[in-house]
C-alpha cells in the first residue's frame, strides 16, 4: 500500500509558504506522494468556506513541490478537466514531469459545480465528451513523434509537441464513481481515483471496471487502484462519527488502520488521505501521527 496526502492549497491559507512546507514535511515522513485540488473561482460551496481566500493554483503549487522534494510523486486530485485547455495542460504537465524527473500523475475529473461551469461559459452537458477529448489529446501529445488529432473541437496535425514527459506517458487516474466515469476509467484510464467510496463498493465496482477495460481489449493488470478518503482533522463525537461513512478517524490511529485494511483487502494499492481543514499546526501533527502509528503497520 502507498500513501499520499493531500496539500492545503485549497483552504484559504494566506502565507503561501506555509502550504508549500507540506510538501518536503510529506517526503521527509515517508509519504508516496502528495496531491493538490482545483478550482478556478471561489464560488458555490468554495466560497461558503473561503469567501475571498486563496485557493492557490494546482499545477503551480506543484511545479515549486517539484524543486525542494526529490522522491514523491506530484498528483491532482482531482483537476477538472473541461475547465482546461488540454494542449497547454499537456505541455505543462510534461515540462513538471521533465522538472520533477518524471514524478507527475493526473488524476482528472469531470467536475460538478454548476456556479463555475456558468462563469466559465462552459456548458455542464458537454463535460463527459470534454473530459474524454482532453484525456485522448493529452495522450497523443505525450506519445507521438508527430501527434495529430481531429474532432469538431480540435484539429491538428504534422505539428511537433515539446517537452515530452520523462514517463512514457504520464499517468491520468480517472475519479468519480458515476456509470459515466467508469466507462471512462475503463477505456481511457491509467488508474481508478474516486471518493466517498466505501471499501465494500470498490471492490465491486473494481472488477466491473477491470471487465469492462478487458472487453476494450485494454490490459487491467496496468492500472494502478487508488482511492481519496477524507480524513477528520479534528475530533468529533462517536455519534456524528457514526453518521459520517467513508471517513477515518484521525485521532484513532487503530481504527484508522482497520479501515484502510479494509481498502487494502478491496484491492486499493495507493490510498490518499485528504486532510480537509485550513488548521496548519494540527495538519502537521495528524499527518506526523500518521507517519508514525498508521503507515508503518503496512510497510
Amino acid at each position: 500500500m502507498k500513501f499520499g496526502v493531500t496539500i492545503p492549497n485549497n483552504w484559504g491559507i494566506e502565507d503561501p509558504q506555509q502550504v508549500l512546507e507540506f510538501g518536503p514535511l510529506a517526503e521527509s515522513l515517508g509519504y508516496d506522494s502528495v496531491w493538490v485540488m482545483d478550482h478556478l473561482f471561489n464560488t458555490g460551496y468554495i466560497k461558503e468556506r473561503l469567501e475571498d481566500k486563496p485557493y492557490y493554483h494546482p499545477m503551480a503549487t506543484l511545479s515549486f513541490l517539484a524543486a525542494t522534494t526529490s522522491k514523491v510523486m506530484l498528483g491532482t486530485s482531482v483537476l477538472v478537466l473541461p475547465y482546461h485547455n488540454p494542449v497547454e495542460l499537456a505541455k505543462y504537465a510534461a515540462t513538471l514531469d521533465q522538472i520533477s524527473g518524471g514524478r507527475v500523475i493526473l488524476g482528472v475529473g469531470v467536475g460538478a459545480m454548476t456556479e463555475e461551469f456558468d462563469a466559465l461559459g462552459i456548458s455542464m452537458r458537454d463535460r463527459g465528451s470534454l473530459t474524454n477529448e482532453c484525456i485522448d489529446i493529452m495522450k497523443e501529445l505525450w506519445s507521438s513523434h508527430l501527434p495529430k488529432y481531429q474532432s469538431k473541437r480540435w484539429d491538428f496535425s504534422d505539428l511537433y509537441f515539446s517537452p515530452k514527459p520523462v514517463q512514457p506517458s504520464i499517468p491520468v487516474w480517472v475519479g468519480g464513481s458515476s456509470p459515466g466515469a467508469i466507462r471512462r476509467t475503463a477505456r481511457r484510464g491509467d488508474g481508478w481515483h474516486p471518493t466517498g467510496v466505501s471499501a465494500e463498493g470498490y471492490a465491486i465496482t473494481k472488477q466491473e471496471i477491470i471487465e469492462a477495460a478487458t472487453a476494450a481489449g485494454r490490459d487491467a493488470s496496468k492500472m494502478t487502484w487508488s482511492t481519496r478518503v477524507e480524513v477528520e482533522v479534528h475530533g468529533r463525537p462517536s455519534s456524528e462519527r457514526a453518521a459520517s461513512r467513508n471517513t477515518l478517524p484521525g485521532d484513532d490511529p487503530a481504527k484508522m488502520v482497520a479501515d484502510i485494511k479494509a481498502y487494502q483487502d478491496a484491492g486499493v494499492d495507493h490510498i490518499v488521505l485528504a486532510l480537509n481543514s485550513g488548521d496548519v499546526p494540527a495538519l502537521k501533527r495528524l499527518m506526523e501521527r500518521i507517519a508514525a502509528e498508521v503507515m508503518p503497520e503496512f510497510r
